[in-house]
């Protein structure tokens, strides 16, 4: 009778080992799921090319708009070699990168159905070497008043404007930016 019991309990965790692995694809595809990775040329008569990873996948460029998945990004330049941000109200509120400072100035349209978060820490930079660049979050903060873009919760239609701040070594090729509609999402890829 020990034995029935044991083996109930051996497949009992088999089937709760099944049934996590189908719980846990499920949330990932949820999450990633219906991600529009495509990207809007507004020079090209708004026609839309689909951007993926493949090395022969077509990038934008800066001012054009890109998709992914619920949002629209359109960034318009990034300038780097800023030592120090300082808050525009206090001058109490400043940081000094550890490189250089990079800016980036984007502006990002829901264009789904439903309101979501933009999380900056979702957005990268990349150098000519493809190492990735993540916001600093902090510095980003003290820059400006951009708390439209930290955080933002966007609903249908609007969009939000402000500036990116990435903590990059001093004197980095930064060759492109890469904008993410969430941290599971495919990603666009912007050349600099």
């Amino acid at each position: 009778m020990a034995d029935n019991k044991k083996n109930w309990f051996i497949r009992h965790k088999i089937l709760t080992g099944i049934l996590v692995l189908v719980v846990l694809g499920v949330v990932v595809s949820a999450a990633g799921g219906g991600t529009d990775t495509s990207t809007n040329q507004a020079n090209n008569g708004g026609s839309a090319e689909t951007a993926s990873n493949d090395s022969d996948a077509k990038t934008a460029k800066v001012g054009e708009a890109v998709r992914d998945g619920k949002f629209e990004f359109v960034v318009q330049g990034v300038e780097c070699g800023k030592k120090e941000v300082v808050s525009p109200e206090t001058d109490a509120l400043r940081k000094t990168a550890q490189g250089e400072y990079c800016l980036m100035t984007l502006s990002v349209k829901n264009i789904g159905n439903e309101q979501q978060y933009f999380s900056e820490s979702d957005q990268k930079l990349l150098n000519a070497e493809g190492q990735q660049f993540s916001p600093d979050s902090t510095a980003t903060l003290y820059n400006s008043n951009n708390s439209d873009v930290f955080l933002a919760q966007i609903n249908p239609g609007n969009s939000v404007q402000g500036v990116l701040v990435f903590d990059v070594p001093a004197g980095a090729k930064i060759t492109a930016a890469q904008m993410h509609d969430s941290a599971f999402s495919g990603g666009v890829k912007i050349n600099l």
